[in-house]
C-alpha cells in the first residue's frame, strides 16, 4: 500500500508541474509569436478531409492592419466590458446564471475566454475544458495586453466555413483587406460570430440585418477602446 501511495505521489509531483508550467510557457510565447494554427482548424480540416472543395483560409495580420471598426464591432457584439474586466465578466456571469435557472440559455464568455479556448483548447464542452479555459484566461490576462488579446482573437476566430480571422473574412466576403472594412461590414461579420457555420454575411437574413443595426447603434455609443491607440503608438 505504501509503495502505491509513493508511486502516486511521485507521478503527481512529475505531472503537476508540467500541467501548470507548460501553459505558462505557451502564453508567454504568445506575447510575441503569431498563432500558426489552432486546434479548431485541425478539427475542421479532419472533419472535411474527404471534401475536395474544402479550403482553410487564414492570413495573420497585425492589429494596425485591421479596421478599428471591427474592433469596435466585436466588443459591441461579444464583450461590452472587454477593457474593464480581468478576463471574467462577473456581471454577465450572474445574468447567465439567472437565465440558466429559468432554463434560458445565455452565453457569458468574454473575448479573453474565447481566445483561451480557440488558441489552446478544443471546442467540445466539458468540465475539464472549462477548468483549463479558466486557467489559460488568468494567464492570458496576466501576460498579454488587451491589444494583444484582441489582435489574436481577430486573427483566429472562425467567421465562416474554413474562414478564420479578420483578413481572411474580409478578403473572402468583401474582396478587400481587413484594414478597409466599413462599420456596416464589420458589424455584419460580428453578427456571424456566434454561429459562423450557419450565418453567411453574403446572404443575411432579416434577423441578421436587424442585429447588424443593433450592433452599429451600440458601436456609436461605446467609447473608442483606449488600448487601440496605445497599441498602435507602441508599434509605430
Amino acid at each position: 500500500m505504501k509503495k502505491i501511495v509513493r508511486r502516486l505521489l511521485f507521478y503527481l509531483l512529475c505531472v503537476l508541474p508540467v500541467v501548470f508550467i507548460f501553459p505558462v510557457l505557451q502564453v508567454i510565447a504568445g506575447c510575441w509569436l503569431p498563432v500558426f494554427r489552432t486546434p479548431l482548424m485541425g478539427i475542421r480540416s479532419w472533419e472535411h478531409r474527404n471534401d475536395t472543395a474544402w479550403k482553410t483560409r487564414y492570413n495573420w495580420v497585425s492589429l494596425e492592419k485591421i479596421s478599428p471598426q471591427l474592433v469596435q464591432a466585436v466588443i459591441a457584439s461579444e464583450d461590452n466590458r472587454f477593457e474593464q474586466h480581468n478576463g471574467f465578466d462577473w456581471i454577465e456571469l450572474d445574468i447567465a446564471w439567472n437565465h440558466e435557472q429559468r432554463k434560458q440559455k445565455r452565453g457569458a464568455s468574454t473575448i479573453t475566454q474565447q481566445v483561451a479556448k480557440n488558441v489552446f483548447l478544443w471546442p467540445q464542452r466539458s468540465w475539464l475544458r472549462k477548468g483549463l479555459e479558466a486557467y489559460y484566461t488568468v494567464l492570458i490576462e496576466l501576460f498579454w495586453s488587451k491589444g494583444r488579446i484582441m489582435e489574436i482573437y481577430l486573427n483566429v476566430v472562425e467567421i465562416g466555413k474554413g474562414v478564420y480571422g479578420a483578413e481572411a473574412a474580409a478578403q473572402f466576403y468583401y474582396k478587400k483587406p481587413a484594414a478597409k472594412l466599413t462599420a456596416a461590414e464589420a458589424a455584419m461579420l460580428a453578427v456571424c460570430l456566434p454561429n459562423p457555420l450557419r450565418r453567411n454575411p453574403r446572404k443575411p437574413t432579416t434577423y441578421l440585418l436587424q442585429r447588424q443595426k443593433d450592433i452599429m447603434n451600440l458601436m456609436r455609443k461605446l467609447p473608442q477602446p483606449g488600448f487601440l491607440n496605445q497599441e498602435l503608438r507602441t508599434k509605430s
